[in-house]
């Protein structure tokens, strides 16, 4: 089993979503998984006092940073990013919900190929990523688990996307390097900032895949911020319509339907087990401590 790198959180304003995201995080992430909760003075007292009860029971290894004033959403990204150095790391939206195995998954896929520069997840809301139809926001899943043993079963083919998505990634901290980082001075959200960074990667022979083994939900999609759009267009003058073309022609269809197909499977055989610890195998490796405290 691949080593899972260090998780990245942004904690944002909402409480339940933050609340929903951490609950998840501790379900489906191995124990002892390093995470670091950064805070761009965003949370309220509610929300630090979900992070203190959060961090007073977690089995991971976690730790939480407060900054005395904002400084903006890439920019505090790119800080954290920074102080990791050239290290892999997990990158997790503060409202993400995070399914069961979808750590262990990232980092195996970014094991399989080294030319892997970010690996995404399938997400309800995750634009070209996005699961059971693309470019669509549908509900978070209700049966998380049912859906993440579904994806763990698809075969690791990791094709390609047209840029990182913002809800969960993985990152290769050494392909960041060397494409210089975010680009905090240019980009106001981290979601324009990831791309931008994704495509100057791939620009540098590297790959922005799709880790269809791995499943993160979100209540909505990430957003850009002020003149990001038009940025984009500027720097990337054929994004725009990449982008487009790749969500009309949806040439992941047939993969979308391999998800559906198995998830349907799976609910067929939901008597069959207790728990992801029957199966420990379908997240990427030993995962029985992550089914004992789904």
């Amino acid at each position: 089993m691949s080593a899972v790198p260090v998780v990245l959180v942004p904690v944002g304003v909402d409480d339940d979503a933050l609340d929903a995201c951490l609950a998840a995080l501790e379900q489906g992430t191995p124990p002892q998984t390093r995470v670091w909760l950064a805070d761009d003075a965003q949370a309220g007292p509610r929300g630090r006092a979900i992070i203190d009860r959060w961090l007073a029971r977690t089995a991971l290894q976690a730790g939480y940073t407060r900054r005395a004033r904002p400084i903006g959403e890439s920019a505090h990204l790119d800080d954290m990013l920074r102080a990791c150095g050239d290290e892999d790391v997990l990158v997790l939206a503060g409202d993400a919900v995070p399914l069961p195995g979808w750590a262990t998954q990232l980092a195996a896929c970014a094991a399989r190929d080294p030319a892997i520069a970010t690996a995404t997840p399938w997400c309800n809301a995750g634009e070209a990523a996005s699961w059971p139809r693309i470019g669509e926001v549908l509900p978070v899943p209700d049966e998380p688990v049912r859906l993440a043993r579904a994806a763990a079963r698809l075969p690791p083919h990791h094709p390609e996307l047209p840029g990182a998505v913002s809800h969960a990634l993985f990152l290769r901290g050494s392909a960041r390097v060397k494409a210089g980082g975010l680009d905090a001075d240019t980009y106001a959200s981290s979601y324009a900032a990831l791309i931008d960074l994704s495509l100057r990667m791939a620009g540098l022979g590297w790959r922005n895949v799709l880790c269809e083994t791995a499943f993160v939900a979100r209540s909505g999609e990430g957003v850009p911020l002020g003149d990001d759009v038009e940025t984009l267009g500027v720097r990337w003058p054929t994004w725009h319509a990449r982008l487009a073309q790749f969500l009309m022609d949806d040439p992941l269809h047939a993969l979308r339907q391999r998800l559906a197909d198995a998830h349907a499977a799976e609910g067929l055989h939901d008597g069959l087990h207790d728990g992801l610890h029957d199966q420990p195998d379908l997240f990427g490796g030993d995962t029985a401590s992550d089914g004992e405290r789904a």
